[in-house]
């Protein structure tokens, strides 16, 4: 195997992770900044009152986006698999 096929398998297994832990990360954040705001307006700053919307939201997410994320992670293993007689 040569060093930049490694580098390739690297940057492709970042990008797939990268893309699978988008919804959760950004449904955390969306909701995150909703509650930050709901805060700054009504001068509470409790932090237990953003954790619960942000833990559902993200189990939400993830929930809705599982089919999708399951597809990406078979295409990825399937052709990871598939390549390892063309690397050697």
């Amino acid at each position: 195997m040569h060093p930049q096929d490694a580098i390739d398998l690297g940057r492709e297994a970042l990008m797939v992770a990268t893309l699978i832990a988008a919804p959760v990360l950004v449904a955390g954040m969306l909701v995150g900044l909703v509650i930050g705001l709901l805060q700054a307006l009504t001068q509470v700053q409790e932090q237990t009152v953003a954790f619960v919307p942000k833990l559902v939201a993200m189990v939400v997410a993830l929930g809705l986006s599982l089919p999708w994320v399951l597809t990406r992670l078979i295409e990825y293993s399937r052709e990871l698999i598939e390549n390892i007689p063309n690397t050697m």
